[in-house]
C-alpha cells in the first residue's frame, strides 16, 4: 500500500474522473483536499501508479480527526485486490467505530464477512440513488420571478444551529460541528424571508455532493428546492466542481426533484452506508 502525496493525489483525481458515477465519493474527497479544504482523510492505494483499489481513511496524525466522526470511503476496480487490502494489509483500523459510506451496494456481502472474521459489528445505516449531472446543458431550470432571485443567498455562521436541528442526521454537538465546517468551507445556498432569515437551503458535503435540501414546513408548496438545486448546480459547474448527490431509496420525492431537473443514474449502481464497532 502507498499513501499519496500531494502530488499524487492531482494524478489521482483525474483517474477518477475517467470512472464516474461510481467513482465520484472517492473524487469530491480528493477534489476537496487537491484545492486546500480542511480535511480528517489520507489517501491510500495498492499499488501507483496504476491503482486498482483507492481508499479514503481517518488520518491518525490529523488532531481533527479525533473530534469528527470518522470516515471511510473507497473506489475499488478489482474486488480480489480489495479484500486483500482489508483483511491482510490492515488498510482501515477496525478496532474503533467508522462509518462506510457511498460503497457498491454489491460489496455489502463481502464487508459483513470481513467484519465478521474480525468479530466487529456492523450496521446497515442506508442505501441511496447516486444522482449527477453530467453536463450543465442537461439542467432544466425552473421559473423563478425578480423577486425571489432577489432573496437566494448563501448561509454564513449564524445559520448552523438552524441547520442542524432539522437535519435528519444531526441535532447535536458533532452535528453543529460537521455544519459549521461545510457552511465555513464549502458552498451553500438558501432563499430567505423579508427578514433575511433563511426558509429553504441546500449544503454541498466534504465529498462535494449536494447535501442537506430542506425547508421549513411553512414554506413548502413554493417551489424553492427546485430553484435551490438548479441554482447550486449551475454555481458547482461553473466553480468545476462534480455536481451530484445521494437520495435515500425511500425518498421518492427527492428522487423524483432531482430525476425531473435533468439529473441521472446508472441503473446497475446502487450505493450503501454501514457503520462498524457501532
Amino acid at each position: 500500500m502507498k499513501i499519496l502525496n500531494k502530488d499524487e493525489l492531482q494524478i489521482a483525481e483525474g483517474v477518477l474522473q475517467k470512472h464516474f458515477p461510481k467513482s465520484l465519493k472517492v473524487y469530491g474527497f480528493i477534489y476537496g483536499i487537491n484545492r486546500n479544504k480542511p480535511s480528517t482523510l489520507e489517501v491510500i492505494v495498492d499499488t501507483w501508479p496504476d491503482f486498482k483499489v483507492i481508499i479514503c481513511r481517518p488520518d491518525a496524525k490529523n488532531k481533527r480527526a479525533l473530534v469528527f466522526m470518522k470516515k471511510v470511503t473507497y473506489y475499488s476496480m478489482d474486488n480480489r485486490i480489495l479484500r486483500k487490502m482489508l483483511t491482510e494489509e490492515n488498510a482501515i483500523d477496525w478496532s474503533t467505530y467508522f462509518i462506510i459510506g457511498g460503497f457498491d451496494i454489491s460489496h455489502a456481502s463481502m464487508l459483513k464477512e470481513v467484519s465478521s472474521d474480525r468479530e466487529v459489528n456492523n450496521r446497515w445505516y442506508t442505501s441511496v440513488h447516486l444522482l449527477y449531472l453530467p453536463d450543465s446543458s442537461c439542467l432544466t431550470s425552473p421559473a423563478a420571478d425578480s423577486e425571489l432571485e432577489s432573496r437566494i443567498s448563501s448561509l454564513n455562521l449564524s445559520h448552523v444551529d438552524l441547520v442542524n436541528k432539522t437535519w435528519k442526521f444531526g441535532g447535536n454537538k458533532q452535528g453543529y460541528m460537521n455544519i459549521k465546517n461545510l457552511i465555513s468551507n464549502f458552498p451553500s445556498c438558501c432563499i430567505t424571508d423579508g427578514q433575511g432569515q433563511p426558509v429553504s437551503w441546500i449544503l454541498v458535503y466534504d465529498y462535494c455532493a449536494m447535501g442537506l435540501l430542506y425547508t421549513l414546513p411553512e414554506h413548502r408548496g413554493r417551489g424553492y428546492a427546485k430553484v435551490l438545486v438548479s441554482t447550486m448546480a449551475r454555481r458547482l459547474h461553473t466553480e468545476g466542481y462534480p455536481v451530484y448527490c445521494y437520495v435515500e431509496e425511500d425518498n421518492m420525492v427527492s428522487y423524483k426533484l432531482f430525476k425531473n431537473l435533468g439529473f441521472t443514474e446508472d441503473s446497475s449502481f446502487r450505493a450503501a452506508w454501514f457503520e462498524f464497532n457501532c
